[in-house]
């Protein structure tokens, strides 16, 4: 009964970030929008229900860097890696690499 027409070419941002491996978990996906890093055509999402479609621009700002997706295609199921990137075009910007002294600092962490 839940199952979407043919031809139909929305997709939840969650379940679409979970089928192109950019979280590990629907709920992690969930909350990334839930805290407002996740823009959809330079808006802020803020709800996960939110519908996306093919040709939108994703903007995330994760903890290992900020990210520029452009949607390719809805997902069907979370399937292996290489059919992950089908499902968008990754247009984040290339970062400066690291100097040697920016590459030594230890990020602070709980101990």
């Amino acid at each position: 009964m839940n199952e979407k027409p043919p031809g139909d070419q929305r997709q939840r941002i969650d379940k679409w970030l979970f089928f192109t491996r950019i979280v590990k978990s629907r709920a992690l996906a969930q909350d990334l929008v839930e805290a407002g890093f996740v823009q959809v055509n330079g808006q802020i999402v803020q709800q996960s229900s939110r519908m996306v479609r093919i040709g939108d621009v994703i903007e995330l700002k994760l903890e290992r860097g900020d990210r520029v997706l452009i949607v390719r295609a809805p997902g069907d199921r979370r399937g292996p890696f290489a059919e992950a990137q089908t499902l968008y075009d990754d247009r984040t910007p290339q970062q400066a690499p690291l100097s040697p002294f920016e590459r030594a600092q230890r990020k602070l962490g709980p101990g």
